[in-house]
């Protein structure tokens, strides 16, 4: 116990000293991004995309937007496959060694995301030290390295394809992870990568009841059937009784507004909440203040990011603008240039600016997630915010939900149409809707507009899911366990369709 005592007391001593180097970018963030953009274009001059871009001749920021054109996954996807194939100074010098494979949750064609060294190691793992040094800055008694953090990971299905190789980004991670990090944390690596989730899930349940965890690391839907699972096998009344001594999760992926008061209450004390950003494609933002809802944007990741206002969207021409130019309160779309490779790649996530000064912010969406059928932008921080309302209103809580459009039919209002599988059910679901509804208007004067005298909008369409309905229905995906997400919103009726018959 005293070794243990002294390594968390040696590990938090280094590990503070990264703090001064975030308050260094929080100070200078333009300065910092400029260094980040053409320290990469120098980087990346002589392979071929950086010749088609001319990037030699790129000075400023402007030659930049001219020279450099946005693209999608679709526009960038052949160069990637050259890439893949084994082939040199594509777009990043040098070979690339591995790929990410996602699918995302709207395509069932894969993606194969670029994982450069660069981006591994100053990216990725640089995240990973930041959010332990940023918690422990914030929490001096903190015993993370006494006890275990439990991470709750992809798939270990890790393939060779020419020269190179593809698979999970939790794979690619926990392959090339320090020594010490497998010292401090459970599963085991071997349990970790399974692939089979149900195997898995026992294999972890199995490993971690034993363990001291103290922290916790994954998507809140995921660790929430893990923790389920883990008190339905051992009898436990909460967490808390397995695990007296934990402290925090580390939680992202999705929104953890539906989630707060499910934890509350299968953890049975009062825990640290901390919030990430990452992605395939990087690592972008940490909550840095303890108890905030806000994200402190990374800006010496190797990263340099551009934002698309909503407002302004137009997937035939699209215009970004620079970091120094984004306002509080709007909606953007991200645009990304990074040490994996990627030039001016528009990721697909919409945030809100919530501080100038340091740059924070909150996830509002994705560029493809909204409902917009009749005008009425609808973003999923506005329902996960309207729906905290209803369940606090109610005293109910919800586990997954997706909704969509019910489309203008002679002469008809349209609606939107939403399927809820609640953990604990409002008595009184008429109720529910009319809070969710109030509080959609407050905070979409859009929405309101078009509900009003129900000329456009009639009152929510609300169906109650079966239970494990949005769990069978990611089984009959593929698609249970690590990144794997449940479609919110949906601008057709893709998703939804199946998920009402599913429930019939």
């Amino acid at each position: 116990m005293a070794t243990k005592a002294l390594f968390n007391t040696v590990v938090n001593w280094f590990i503070r000293q990264r703090i001064d180097q975030i308050q260094k970018f929080m100070d200078n963030p333009i300065e910092t991004q400029n260094g980040v953009l053409f320290s990469q274009l120098y980087y990346a001059e002589n392979t071929d995309y950086g010749k088609i871009h001319g990037f030699s001749s790129i000075s400023t920021y402007r030659d930049f937007t001219t020279n450099v054109p946005i693209v999608t996954y679709e526009d960038f996807e052949p160069y990637i496959e050259q890439a893949r194939q084994g082939k040199r100074d594509v777009f990043w010098p040098g070979l690339v060694k591995n790929f990410a494979k996602s699918s995302g949750t709207t395509n069932a064609k894969s993606k194969f995301i670029p994982i450069t060294d660069e981006s591994l190691e100053l990216c990725h793992m640089k995240a990973g030290k930041d959010l332990i040094s940023i918690y422990a800055n914030n929490h001096p008694d903190n015993q993370l390295f006494t006890n275990k953090n439990l991470r709750l990971g992809g798939s270990a299905d890790f393939y060779e394809n020419f020269n190179t190789k593809f698979g999970d980004l939790s794979a690619i991670l926990i392959d090339n992870l320090p020594f010490w990090v497998e010292i401090t944390t459970t599963p085991s690596k071997k349990v970790s990568l399974m692939s089979e989730w149900e195997t898995k899930l026992n294999a972890i349940v199995s490993e971690v009841t034993n363990e001291d965890v103290g922290s916790l690391t994954g998507v809140p839907s995921w660790m929430m059937v893990l923790l389920q699972r883990i008190l339905k096998e051992t009898g436990k009344e909460n967490i808390s009784a397995l695990w007296p001594n934990l402290e925090v999760f580390f939680h992202g992926g999705i929104s953890f507004k539906p989630y707060r008061e499910q934890y509350k209450k299968i953890i049975g004390k009062d825990i640290n909440y901390y919030e990430i950003y990452n992605a395939s494609e990087g690592f972008f933002a940490i909550q840095d203040q303890y108890g905030s809802e806000e994200m402190l944007l990374m800006l010496d990741y190797g990263i340099f990011y551009e934002f698309i206002p909503m407002d302004q969207f137009d997937p035939e021409n699209l215009q970004a603008i620079p970091l120094e130019e984004v306002e509080i309160g709007k909606n953007y779309a991200i645009v990304i240039t990074t040490n994996s490779g990627l030039w001016r790649y528009l990721i697909g996530d919409t945030v809100r600016f919530t501080s100038l000064q340091p740059f924070r912010i909150k996830v509002s969406g994705r560029t493809k997630h909204y409902i917009n059928a009749f005008g009425e932008e609808l973003m999923i921080d506005n329902v996960e915010t309207a729906l905290s309302k209803a369940c606090e209103a109610t005293d109910s809580s919800i586990l997954d939900f997706t909704g969509a459009p019910v489309f203008m039919q002679q002469g008809e209002s349209g609606a939107h149409e939403w399927i809820f599988e609640f953990t604990q059910q409002p008595a009184d679901l008429e109720r529910f809707s009319e809070v969710f509804d109030n509080h959609l208007k407050s905070v979409n004067s859009d929405y309101e507009a078009k509900r009003y005298n129900n000329i456009t909008l009639k009152k929510p369409i609300i169906h109650v899911a079966k239970p494990h309905l949005f769990y069978n229905w990611m089984s009959e995906r593929g698609k249970l366990g690590g990144q794997n997400k449940v479609p919110r919103l949906s601008n057709d009726r893709e998703y939804i369709e199946p998920l009402l018959k599913m429930n019939e």
